[in-house]
């Protein structure tokens, strides 16, 4: 009998995580698709399930503010395939464009919930189970913030990912002597309803400075996936970290969008 590997992602209904979980699917790995949007849980599936694989296909609605919701879907998935050998943080929402002043206090709540408790609820309960396998992956999605720039209007989300930054490097520290793999993926700008969705899925228009940077810098989830998922099913180092949007990348697509005119949002 041959072992197929299992990779869970959350928020992997849509955009990225949908993505990469698709590229997994097509290396024959067992896709856990976990999300708390339940009818894009029932379409994605469906599309999902037109990609050949040998592995099979697993759904969960996962609400990652509440550590409970995570320990079933991590009971679940062991007891259907026996070992969860990729567990990626990938579940976030954004802030609205406001300045930190202008923002609800409920959402300032909300997104610290999802973003950062939620990557590290989902963290300590999948490192108990790796610890148990004696192996195993854990990737931590980074974004605005994570390098430690500050952007105006973003200083909410900006601040939960440079905390996802600092965690996921403490976690490297503190299993350095395990055989558990912590790493970051660092994909970028990318079309997704991410961009331009806050907290509690509000649509609002990007502003055009804003929207000729990201035209300038951005790029297609599923180009993004296609680099990075690769490199994750094959890494054997620790502490690695899968950057898409390089500074060399950036530097170059600054340079030429003066003659070559990107149009992606």
């Amino acid at each position: 009998m041959i072992y197929l590997k299992t990779v869970i992602i959350t928020g992997s209904a849509q955009g990225f995580g949908y993505e990469m979980l698709k590229v997994f699917r097509e290396n024959d790995f067992n896709c856990v698709m976990c999300d708390i949007n339940e009818n894009k849980i029932n379409e994605s599936i469906k599309e999902l399930e037109k990609t050949n694989s040998k592995g099979e296909i697993f759904s969960y609605y996962l609400d990652v503010t509440k550590p409970e919701s995570i320990q079933e879907l991590i009971d679940k998935v062991i007891n259907k395939f026996n070992k969860i050998d990729i567990w990626i943080n990938n579940a976030g929402v954004n802030q609205e464009t406001k300045l930190f002043y202008d923002l609800e206090l409920n959402d300032i709540s909300k997104l610290i919930d999802i973003d950062l408790k939620g990557v590290m609820y989902s963290s300590n309960l999948i490192t108990k189970v790796m610890l148990k396998q004696n192996e195993g992956s854990i990737y931590n999605v980074e974004g605005l913030g994570s390098d430690d720039a500050k952007m105006e209007k973003f200083a909410l989300y900006g601040t939960s990912k440079r905390a996802v930054t600092y965690f996921t490097e403490a976690m490297q520290k503190e299993l350095k002597s395990t055989n558990i793999i912590v790493g970051k993926i660092t994909p970028g700008i990318m079309k997704t309803n991410f961009v331009n969705h806050s907290i509690n899925d509000n649509e609002f228009k990007l502003d055009e400075k804003t929207k000729n940077i990201y035209n300038i810098l951005g790029d297609y989830p599923e180009t993004i996936a296609r680099n990075i998922v690769p490199k994750i099913i094959n890494n054997k180092k620790k502490n690695p970290q899968f950057i898409w949007l390089t500074k060399r990348l950036a530097f170059k697509r600054f340079l030429t969008s003066v003659f070559k005119k990107r149009d992606i949002f």
